[in-house]
């Protein structure tokens, strides 16, 4: 049995990916599908992809779309949730930071340079008209433990991630958060090695056809509202209001959708050269 070793978040996105691991259906297709959870988010996955400890991710668009520019050699090959991400904003509970406005030209924790929290950090300044180049200070910080200290240390002043994922945090009194920066595209992609998609084309056609079959019958499973809330330790009304937003997808990235992130990221300074969509994306 051929061992495929997959990254991602440990978020409720990923559930659909959990339940066919417990149900044994990538087994049943032959391919023993290793997961590996990524608590330092995009990232780490992408020095995952790298250095080819693991073969596929669910990523942030932006952030692979980012590191294949820079180097990456891996392929998107289907866009995994279809609706924006939507990013709270959080300061520390004690803070003096009340309003997006307040935190300009002061330091935002990041998990890393590349990561979602990195970018999207720029996506925010330019919606709120600062300068790139003045109004934007980093600290890294890792993972959400590494927020959560850095923001009660105060070595870093405002942090930006999923807010149903840190919406525990805020409803605990660590954090408050004082704004939302929804992500302007399809907020998550399945990425795959290109050494790994020469020579296995057909195993990720088959474990893209399995969680699939899941995601376009996820809203519809009994109780899953309850279960997420169970094993994500998250507010029954959280969860049945992120699944309201939430739309998965079956379908490879667009090239508008390709043609309008690096209009962005270019915008931004993020990335120095647009490709072309035959560069980014692989057709299975």
């Amino acid at each position: 049995m051929k061992q495929i070793n997959i990254g991602g978040v440990p978020e409720h996105f990923n559930l659909a990916w959990y339940l066919g691991l417990k149900n044994g259906e990538y087994k049943d297709a032959g391919i023993n599908l290793r997961w590996k959870d990524y608590f330092g988010g995009t990232g780490a996955m992408n020095k995952g992809l790298r250095d080819g400890d693991i073969d596929m991710a669910v990523i942030l668009t932006e952030g692979i779309i980012k590191d294949i520019i820079a180097g990456n050699k891996s392929k998107i090959v289907q866009v995994f949730v279809e609706s924006p991400l939507i990013w709270g904003i959080h300061v520390a509970s004690k803070s003096d930071y009340n309003t997006i406005e307040s935190l300009r030209s002061t330091k935002a924790a990041i998990s890393r340079y590349g990561s979602g929290s990195h970018l999207m950090a720029y996506v925010n300044a330019k919606n709120n008209n600062w300068d790139l180049e003045k109004d934007l200070d980093f600290e890294v910080i890792k993972n959400l433990d590494g927020a959560v200290e850095g923001l009660t240390e105060g070595k870093a002043d405002y942090f930006m991630w999923e807010k149903f994922t840190t919406k525990p945090l805020v409803d605990n009194g660590t954090f408050r958060r004082i704004g939302n920066c929804p992500s302007p595209w399809p907020c998550f992609v399945i990425a795959v090695r290109e050494e790994f998609l020469k020579t296995n084309k057909e195993d990720v056609k088959t474990i893209l056809d399995i969680v699939n079959a899941t995601t376009s019958e996820f809203k519809d499973i009994p109780s899953i509202d309850r279960m997420i809330a169970n094993r994500y330790e998250q507010e029954l009304e959280d969860v049945q209001e992120w699944l309201s937003l939430t739309e998965w997808s079956q379908e490879n990235i667009s090239e508008a959708t390709i043609k309008k992130v690096q209009d962005q990221l270019f915008d931004l300074n993020i990335i120095q050269e647009k490709w072309s969509y035959k560069n980014l994306v692989a057709e299975l």
